[in-house]
Order: structure tokens, then C-alpha cells, then sequence
């Protein structure tokens, strides 16, 4: 499974699921408007398959699968443990992400 949170760049510009999708199969891919950040999860067994999730910054994430052996996966529920992450970050961090704004260093 990945989770591509961040802008597609020069390099990928479709993002790093269509870059490993086609090592696959070369399948044309457009972002959704306003979506250009991507969740994906693949099944490498007999069939190869690949479930992909569009999201939009501020977007609430979907549970996605993620696969433990060809034919067995679990749900990841990707929104929750995002926030417990986030709700169990130093408040200096938070700000700093949210404002792009990074603390003033501390006198020695």
C-alpha cells in the first residue's frame, strides 16, 4: 500500500501509483479535479490488481486494503490512526504545519 500525500512533481507527474503501475501494465491515468493525491493498495497473486483511492487535500482518508498475502487482506483505517498521530504531536509541531511557520530556536 501507499500513501502519496504529497503534490505530483516533475518527476511523477501522476504520482507514484502510476509509476509503479507501469512497471505493470501502461494504462493512461488522469487525476479527478481537485484530487491529486493518491492512496493505492496492490494484489500481486494470480491476478494483479490495484485499488486506487483519489484524494484532495483536506479530504477525509478512506479505509484502504492492505494486502498480507495473495489472497488475504485487512481494512486500514487510514483517517483514525492519521488522527491520533496527529492529536499525539507536540503542539509546536502542529503549529508549525499548519502555518508553515517553524519555531524560533531556543537560546543555549
Amino acid at each position: 500500500m501507499i500513501v502519496d500525500l504529497f503534490p505530483p512533481t516533475p518527476r511523477d507527474p501522476f504520482g507514484l501509483h502510476k509509476t509503479i503501475w507501469d512497471e505493470i501494465e501502461e494504462e493512461d491515468f488522469a487525476f479527478p479535479s481537485g484530487k491529486d493525491r493518491i492512496l493505492a493498495s496492490y494484489e500481486t497473486g494470480g491476478v494483479r490488481a490495484a485499488y486506487v483511492e483519489p484524494v484532495g487535500v483536506g479530504d477525509v482518508l478512506p479505509d484502504m486494503p492492505l494486502f498480507l498475502t495473495n489472497d488475504l487482506h485487512i481494512m486500514t483505517p487510514l483517517e483514525p490512526t492519521y488522527q491520533a498521530a496527529w492529536d499525539a504531536s507536540p503542539e509546536e509541531l502542529r503549529l508549525a504545519i499548519e502555518t508553515g511557520v517553524l519555531p524560533a530556536p531556543e537560546d543555549e
